[in-house]
């Protein structure tokens, strides 16, 4: 998922802008940036400029390099070939101004809308996120002031993560309405998530051999089946052949279904139960030895049974393509213009 695709970002700092525009002297909003006041040629600096109008509210460059920073350092961080790097920048960067793009259109949505939230809100939301990481207010403060951020700054961005929560629950998720035909079509077109499954976690021992090799190859998997039948572990008879010169060896082969492994070894694998080891198999790996270690055996699940998970997942998958389709209405409504 882009960046684009995330309503919920950490809102700008105005207060902390606005601190900083302050000690820059003279400036003026003209030809669609923010500059220093013109002295001379040599004396102008660009300190900031508009990179985004959004019908009658603009981005700056300091808001878009405010948001993209800590995500530049992580991906320069992963030193990328220059080329690669510049492209990966350069697309996260597009991403974050869309985002930023976002969620301004949806706090305009919330002014238009007058949509409000209540301090009483503010205070419950922040106690619960105090409650489940286990801290105490006076560890939050100090957590936020790690982060250049005061408690009033930080009750602004809960108040506008609130605001915009509220304004998807009635824009988006209000509208939603899975049917009992909607979970059973996904119930239907799903047999393989729901339906009994069983698999088998397989080694082997085995021996590689053609022609005259043949004969020797099951002498000594004849000698490797005797040990077996006396009650030697298969594991540790792998681990002790692995560690020798010999032509026979082992392999912890892993997880399988019966479905997954060659028409010779199905068969095999089907009629053992769990601890239990093949007799030796004339196959075109070669002779081999099966033994299944354990059986991993799920029952098939009735629709009834997953109801309320298949809801579950069709309200996620119907929120974000409803959010998706509502953000672009809202765009196709507003005038945007992005200035490079």
């Amino acid at each position: 998922m882009t960046a684009r695709k995330k309503i919920f970002h950490r809102k700008i700092n105005w207060t902390a802008w606005r601190r900083g525009l302050t000690v820059l002297i003279g400036l003026s909003i003209a030809g669609g940036g923010v500059f220093s006041a013109p002295v001379d040629a040599q004396q102008t600096e660009v300190v900031d400029r508009i990179v985004a109008v959004v019908n009658s509210d603009i981005i700056t460059l300091y808001d878009l390099n405010r948001a993209f920073s800590p995500y530049e350092a992580n991906i320069r961080a992963l030193n990328y070939p220059p080329d690669k790097e510049r492209a990966t920048l350069f697309q996260v960067r597009s991403d974050i101004l869309n985002q930023l793009i976002d969620s301004q259109l949806a706090d305009q949505k919330i002014k238009r809308d007058q949509i409000s939230v209540s301090q009483n809100e503010i205070d419950t939301t922040i106690e619960r996120m105090k409650e489940a990481r286990s801290i105490t207010d006076e560890q939050m403060r100090e957590g936020l002031a790690a982060q250049g951020l005061t408690m009033e700054e930080y009750r602004k961005e809960i108040e506008a993560q609130i605001l915009r929560t509220k304004l998807v629950n009635r824009e988006v998720k209000s509208k939603i309405v899975i049917t009992s035909e909607d979970i059973k079509a996904y119930y239907d077109r799903h047999p393989d998530e729901y339906a009994s499954d069983k698999k088998y976690y397989i080694w082997n021992i085995f021996a590689k051999a053609s022609g005259a090799d043949k004969t020797e190859a099951f002498g000594l998997m004849k000698g490797v089946e005797a040990q077996l039948k006396q009650g030697r572990p298969f594991e540790s008879l792998v681990e002790e052949l692995n560690a020798s010169n010999s032509a026979v060896q082992g392999t912890d082969l892993g997880l399988f279904r019966s479905d997954e492994l060659s028409g010779d070894l199905q068969q095999v694998v089907e009629k053992l139960k769990a601890g239990e080891f093949s007799e030796i198999v004339d196959t075109a790996f070669g002779y081999q030895i099966i033994y299944v270690q354990k059986i991993q055996a799920k029952d098939a699940k009735s629709l009834e049974m997953v109801e309320a998970e298949i809801r579950q997942k069709l309200y996620d998958e119907f929120v974000n393509n409803r959010y998706q389709k509502w953000l672009e209405e809202l765009r196709a409504r507003s005038h945007i213009r992005i200035i490079q």
